[in-house]
């Protein structure tokens, strides 16, 4: 909150209730649907998808820091199925390619949305989508298509196949310096802003030195946070709040698309460094910022808790 704004070197922003104005538990609900649905008109078993479906989901949000979020995936799903890889993967691929857009219908783009991005672009401010990493990058760019975003806009987007971690683990965040470019943002603050609306997942990023911006037009706030303690309003307050922005003076160049890891960032920064950092953060060891922080249980997905996967 002390950091002047003409610091920020990118600007990395929340997909679902921040860019896309939707309802994630009424989405992720419609989404399990369609997809059972599609399974099904294959002639293959609902249930046994099903399970293996929320089985790799589970997997992805209790893992973190050495694998993708992608292998970690399939390889628990076709631990519970009989068929092939040969059999699914083109299935996945043919459902995102021709039924997943429908999703999509009727969902309107945020116009304060849209313009704030178009003017962090004009003032030269670098972009990282940093949505949660449990989708391909063709359904997250189709979902990006809803809110009236081009995907190319963004130096980053993470996915399920270019991390090795989801939110609100520490080494999500960390990994996105890393593939940023910004490893010394972890020690300086200021570099790097999150814009995001759920305080769980999103406002996770201020251990990790990333200040925040939180939009409260679809607010989340499952800790009972005190917003007050972070920059907030609805995305026509940020709208103007990023009009009044200076020109970015020192943008971020060195952006990573692929497969970082944690790893390479404890590397690059040097792992006594990212230990003093933690501990000043009352986090005891590395280990525990790439596997800390609450997941997504089968629990939480049987009881219709959705609304952590598509964030």
């Amino acid at each position: 909150m002390n950091q002047t704004s003409s610091q920020y070197r990118a600007i990395f922003f929340d997909l679902d209730g921040t860019l896309l104005s939707m309802d994630t538990s009424t989405f992720m609900r419609s989404y399990f649907a369609l997809l059972t649905r599609f399974v099904a008109s294959h002639g293959l078993d609902e249930q046994r998808f099903t399970a293996a479906l929320f089985a790799g989901i589970e997997a992805m949000s209790n893992h973190a820091g050495r694998r993708s979020n992608a292998a970690v995936f399939w390889d628990t799903f076709f631990g519970q199925i009989d068929e092939s890889r040969e059999v699914w993967i083109p299935l996945f691929e043919s459902f995102y390619a021709n039924e997943f857009d429908t999703l999509g219908k009727d969902v309107v783009a945020n116009p304060f949305a849209v313009q704030a991005i178009e003017i962090l672009q004009k003032k030269g401010y670098p972009l990282v989508l940093t949505t949660m990493p449990m989708f391909p990058l063709t359904a997250v760019e189709k979902r990006l298509g809803w809110a009236g975003i081009n995907p190319s806009v963004f130096q980053r987007i993470t996915h399920f196949e270019n991390s090795t971690s989801v939110k609100p683990h520490l080494g999500y965040f960390l990994e996105n310096l890393q593939a940023s470019g910004l490893v010394s943002a972890t020690v300086n603050s200021g570099e790097v802003l999150l814009v995001g609306n759920n305080t769980e997942e999103d406002l996770a990023c201020l251990q990790t030195n990333i200040d925040a911006y939180l939009i409260t037009d679809l607010l989340l706030n499952p800790n009972d946070f005190d917003i007050e303690q972070v920059k907030h309003g609805s995305f026509e307050d940020f709208l103007a709040w990023v009009s009044a922005l200076p020109p970015c003076e020192n943008p971020a160049t060195d952006f990573n698309t692929g497969l970082v890891g944690l790893a390479a960032h404890f590397a690059a920064l040097g792992k006594s460094e990212v230990a003093q950092i933690l501990a000043e953060q009352g986090i005891p060891d590395i280990d525990s910022a790439a596997v800390g922080g609450p997941t997504m249980s089968m629990g939480g997905l049987a009881g219709g808790d959705l609304s952590g996967i598509g964030s």
